[in-house]
């Protein structure tokens, strides 16, 4: 009998710099290509897991096992996944690499003030909240990575984008080259 086993590539960065439209982008590359992918999104699970969230350390350590078991069970079942969350805490993408067998994690990189600028003007916010750097900035939130609590950038990623430096499909495709060498594809 074979076993089928899904990739699962997470991408991650602070809030702002681009891991949604990049996660769009390396989702149309891989249909290009004839690859389906599951996008599983933290905002939009976040709504059915917390629908009214508050960003708590606990809340978050919920939401992010929710992602991984998620991710496990469709990786298991031969569902190629792409996560697209901040995960601001290592532990959660550390976890996430312990149980999914084919794991890789994409990091976007991009300086604060231009995650704080283009937050505030971005027409499509995938779902995310909006206004958090505001929030954070006049103390109504407490809770933004980057901000009043720490992001924890990974330290050995698989491959790393600059946001700032490369539009959203050229991101995509360096994270897609990233991923046919460790997974083949």
């Amino acid at each position: 009998m074979i076993h089928l086993c899904g990739w699962c590539v997470w991408i991650t960065g602070l809030p702002g710099s681009g891991k949604s439209i990049i996660a769009q982008a390396l989702l149309k590359q891989l249909e290009h290509q004839g690859i389906h992918a599951q996008l599983v999104s933290v905002d939009t699970l976040r709504r059915a897991v917390t629908p009214k969230p508050s960003y708590s350390e606990k809340e978050r350590n919920i939401v992010y096992a929710c992602i991984v078991f998620i991710s496990k069970l469709l990786t298991n079942n031969g569902v190629n996944v792409i996560i697209d969350a901040t995960a601001n805490r290592r532990r959660y993408r550390d976890n996430a690499r312990k149980q999914i067998q084919l794991f890789i994690e994409a990091y976007v990189r991009c300086p604060l003030e231009l995650c704080r600028d283009r937050e505030t003007k971005r027409f499509n916010a995938f779902m995310a909240p909006r206004g958090i750097y505001k929030k954070a900035l006049t103390g109504e939130s407490k809770t933004v990575p980057g901000v009043n609590v720490p992001y924890e950038q990974p330290p050995n990623p698989e491959v790393i984008v600059d946001s700032d430096k490369q539009n959203p499909e050229e991101c995509a495709a360096k994270i897609l080259n990233a991923m046919a060498r460790i997974f083949q594809i």
